[in-house]
């Protein structure tokens, strides 16, 4: 008896720090091998917070963080921890506005993590600039203050910060900010919005070297270049037939289907690629809506049937048995599945497209970060689907 608990500890020490898989001499295999439950697989999470400068200057920042926000969170898609993959949770604040509050260093948290990737849109199409004082230090140090973080050594935490004034100004240092992110395995990743240089000799590049996150130099104000593939027509028709699997419930679940869908047409607004790139979003495992949708609902752990309030379902479903229910659902989260993995094999197909026609462009928010995210998550062990 006294082995197996030996081997047991070996098991539960063996999984964590790192997202490595297991090898056959991993001691987890040792464990199954006396019969010894395995411990239960808990989830791993990409956390990002994304503060955004938005003062007069940083129209073209914000223009980019609503083109490129479907292909950053595609790429994220693609992630893998310890063979599973990890879910995504953004948080995101503004900061540098005179439009918000000078009592709290004219910052403000537009959103707190979440994975309601239609509201991360929503918000993001709701920003306006205006000219202001940005301090960075302060920012980075609400974004560590306010959010929960967690202690999960396989988790992926990160501050991705974008502005264009010295990094110094404000009551908070941006060292004890960087100090107190160390503490919290948060890594601080810095994109100054111009001259690399200018950059670095206004404290940008310091503020990442010290909790060895990545300094960036962008040019804010380059266009968004998307690639049109002979596949988009398809994969936007898709999208179409995948809206219509989607059952509203709750006092809010009209409402939200209807946020979903103007954010349909807010990435249509851009241009037919970014629509095609939300889509194949929607068509990913990040796309969950269990607050509105029932397919998504039924998925969670303490979902029950019997504490659906009648009044609050689709008109076609309120005068339903629960078993007539149960089967209506059903059908949808089989035609949906259906239709995501027709998104992902064109999808597929659309990625060595654009690989091959893509053309070098210069430096954007995107190609910033998911830079620096690849680079962070492989000292973690993270592997990415090709």
């Amino acid at each position: 008896m006294k082995n197996i608990f030996t081997l047991v500890l070996i098991a539960l020490f063996a999984t964590t720090g790192s997202c490595k898989g297991k090898s056959k001499t991993d001691p987890v295999s040792l464990v199954t091998e006396v019969n010894v439950n395995s411990p239960v697989v808990k989830k791993h999470y990409i956390k990002v917070a994304l503060l955004l400068d938005t003062s007069n200057s940083m129209d073209g920042l914000i223009d980019q963080a609503k083109a490129q926000l479907w292909e950053i969170i595609n790429e994220l898609s693609y992630a893998r921890c310890k063979s599973e993959r990890p879910e995504l949770k953004i948080a995101l604040y503004e900061y540098g506005n005179d439009r918000l509050n000078d009592s709290s260093g004219f910052i403000r948290q537009v959103l707190n993590f979440t994975g309601d990737l239609d509201e991360i849109s929503k918000e993001l199409f709701s920003l306006t600039t205006n000219g202001g004082s940005e301090y960075c230090g302060q920012v980075i140090q609400a974004s560590l203050n306010e959010l929960e973080w967690g202690d999960d050594a396989d988790d992926l935490k990160m501050v991705f910060i974008a502005g264009n004034e010295p990094f110094t100004q404000g009551k908070i240092s941006y060292k004890d900010a960087a100090a107190n992110a160390k503490e919290k395995d948060v890594v601080v990743n810095t994109i100054f919005c111009g001259d690399y240089n200018q950059g670095i000799g206004s404290y940008w590049k310091d503020g990442a070297d010290l909790t060895y996150g990545d300094y960036m130099a962008i040019n804010h104000n380059q266009r968004t270049v998307h690639i049109a593939s002979p596949y988009d027509d398809i994969i936007l028709q898709l999208n179409l037939k995948l809206n219509k699997t989607y059952v509203p419930y709750g006092s809010k679940g009209r409402s939200r289907m209807e946020v979903q869908s103007s954010q349909d047409s807010n990435a249509a607004g851009l241009s037919k690629a970014n629509a095609v790139s939300r889509t194949v979003s929607k068509g990913s495992h990040l796309y969950k809506n269990s607050s509105w949708d029932l397919v998504d609902a039924e998925a969670e752990e303490d979902f029950n049937y019997d504490k659906l309030n009648r009044s609050d379902l689709p008109e076609e479903l309120k005068e339903k048995s629960t078993g007539e229910i149960k089967a209506y659902v059903a059908k949808k989260k089989a035609t949906r599945l259906e239709i995501q993995n027709e998104i992902q094999k064109l999808n597929e197909k659309r990625r060595v497209f654009i690989a091959e026609n893509k053309k070098e462009t210069g430096s954007n928010l995107e190609s910033a970060m998911i830079e620096a995210l690849k680079k962070q998550a492989k000292k973690k062990n993270y592997t990415w689907d090709q």
